[in-house]
């Protein structure tokens, strides 16, 4: 079966983990760095932006990839990864565009990310309840 929704979500959340991967690179270029960082706040915040999508993201592809094959409707699938998507993106950008500090947008994506995994839970439970209940 094939899974049109999630495999939107996959390939944009794949290319922002290769732009925010090319941004750790250019810091561990700069101060010929191979492994961990340095006291530079710009060079935490890149690592924890792309370590932060990295930690997020598979569990909710999974379960967007579940639900759809599930048979929930597209458009659950589909508002749910805009949530998520948006949340990665707007927290990306607040890590980065905040040196790593407070910002609106790191705390606003950090929200629309819980939000989005908590609905994929949530049409996961729904469907299973829904089909076997």
């Amino acid at each position: 079966m094939l899974m049109p929704v999630t495999g939107v979500f996959a390939a944009v959340l794949g290319i922002l983990m290769l732009v925010l991967s090319a941004y750790v690179v250019k810091f561990r270029m700069k101060y010929n760095k191979g492994m961990g960082v340095t006291d530079n706040p710009d060079f935490q915040a890149a690592v924890r932006a792309h370590g932060n999508l990295v930690e997020y993201a598979p569990i909710v592809l999974i379960m967007l990839g579940i639900a759809e094959l599930n048979g929930v409707a597209t458009g659950y699938v589909y508002w749910t990864g805009m949530a998520f998507v948006t949340g990665r993106l707007l927290h990306a950008w607040g890590m980065i565009n905040g040196h790593g500090e407070e910002h609106k947008a790191r705390a606003l994506g950090m929200v629309l990310t819980w939000l989005g995994m908590l609905a994929a839970a949530i049409l996961l439970l729904w469907n299973v309840w829904q089909v076997h209940g």
